[in-house]
């Protein structure tokens, strides 16, 4: 039987929660520093945000041209996210709109982060601002997504409470431990984007008239349950986990063998580097915009007609998150490279096993990945500690082909803060 977070939570009082009892998000990073681990993800991480430009993630390096151009309009809500955006602007005080709002190719694009770590302090933090202001970035939120997308940003942002009064720590955990940054000037025709992160979530939103584009997009929990509270019951990332264990166990020996890239989750054949401490086994997380993932697994076309249509069932459950008329045209997008998308594995495929699937293709990467505990105590990978992504391979991440081809721009995303 899977196990439960319940078993694996620290006493209060254990060094690994006392010691940080008093801190705050900032200070909290100046203490964790002080842990050698801790020190050198967070270097590599500053490294790659502050000395790279974007080009996007890709299998070989190369970047391949021709796959994302200026199509139809999607019917994004375009209107409804500018009205929303135009009335947080008109919110912020002078200093908190010099905070938010940047040019449309600023690096700060690429500063969000997963982690609790409050290391790029871009933006406003919610917790540090008005009811008022936090519920007209809530109404951006809001606009912007699907309804399922919004619940899950709710649900997201509830669980990092919960966890954080589980363990004590509620000024480094919270429903408010995120930042808003606001990118060019809110158009129904021009480019421009806003992004929302912090701990297990972050969202990147670029409008282009009636398009939108909405990744990189990271959604996480720790525990992935809530079993106490006015949100009892509230689970997250069900669905995901189901219907990718339900596609690993349709394989057939054959197919098995070319789609499980290890049989553990932590397999000791995997190579230095396989396994990162803060990432665990999932690639496109923070700060790898950049990074080559190569295709690995088994393609598509060795897949049977029912489980081609549950990969493609799986996608769709990734990109839920976006409004009806984008979500849709990614899915065209998805279907016409099917031939081209991979499906790979780590892990066991019994029920209670945690494992690792990335599903990638030329126009689309997800990735579902259980993680060991980080404010739980569990030393290996469970099933109640999930991390999932979705990312635009080959340049248009944050949106940037389509401002490529809008405005001429370069498109790295080195602009000014």
């Amino acid at each position: 039987m899977a196990g439960d977070f319940r078993d694996h939570v620290f006493p209060l009082d254990h060094p690994r929660l006392a010691a940080y009892r008093s801190c705050d998000p900032r200070s909290y990073v100046d203490e964790m520093r002080q842990v050698p681990a801790v020190d050198e993800a967070l270097s590599g991480w500053t490294e790659l945000f502050e000395k790279t430009r974007f080009k996007g993630v890709t299998t070989d390096g190369y970047v391949r041209p021709g796959l994302f151009e200026l199509g139809p309009d999607e019917a994004a809500p375009t209107g409804a996210a500018v009205a929303a955006a135009e009335a947080l602007i008109r919110s912020l005080s002078p200093q908190e709109r010099e905070a938010t709002v940047h040019p449309l190719d600023s690096r700060v694009w690429r500063a969000w982060m997963n982690p609790e770590f409050y290391l790029n302090r871009f933006g406003i933090r919610l917790e540090e601002v008005d009811r008022a202001v936090r519920n007209r970035v809530f109404d951006l939120a809001d606009a912007s997504l699907s309804p399922t997308g919004a619940r899950t940003v709710r649900d997201v942002m509830h669980v990092n409470k919960f966890l954080g009064e589980l363990v004590g720590l509620p000024r480094i955990l919270n429903e408010n431990s995120y930042n808003l940054n606001l990118f060019g000037t809110p158009s129904a025709s021009e480019p421009w984007g806003w992004n929302l992160w912090g701990h297990h979530l972050a969202l990147n939103c670029l409008f282009v008239g009636g398009r939108q584009v909405f990744t990189p997009v990271f959604f996480g929990a720790e525990p992935n349950r809530v079993d106490r509270g006015e949100r009892a019951g509230l689970t997250l990332f069900g669905e995901q986990e189901r219907a990718g264990l339900a596609l690993a166990q349709s394989l057939t020996d054959e197919q098995a063998g070319r789609a499980v890239l290890y049989r553990h989750k932590r397999d000791p054949a995997m190579p230095p580097g396989r396994l990162h401490p803060g990432d665990e086994l999932h690639l496109g997380g923070a700060f790898q915009d950049n990074r080559e993932i190569p295709l690995e697994g088994i393609p598509a076309t060795g897949l049977d007609g029912m489980q081609r249509r549950r990969l493609l069932e799986i996608v769709q459950l990734f990109l839920a998150y976006q409004p009806d008329g984008p979500r849709a045209a990614r899915m065209r997008a998805v279907r016409r490279h099917l031939d081209e998308t991979y499906f790979c594995w780590i892990g066991g495929r019994g029920h209670d096993d945690p494992f690792y699937y990335r599903i990638q293709s030329p126009v689309v990467l997800v990735e579902f990945d259980h993680h060991a505990g980080i404010f739980l105590a569990n030393p290996e990978p469970e099933k109640f500690h999930t991390h999932t992504l979705v990312r635009t391979p080959n340049g248009n991440d944050y949106g940037v082909e389509l401002v490529r081809r809008a405005t001429g721009g370069a498109g790295l995303l080195d602009g000014p803060e």
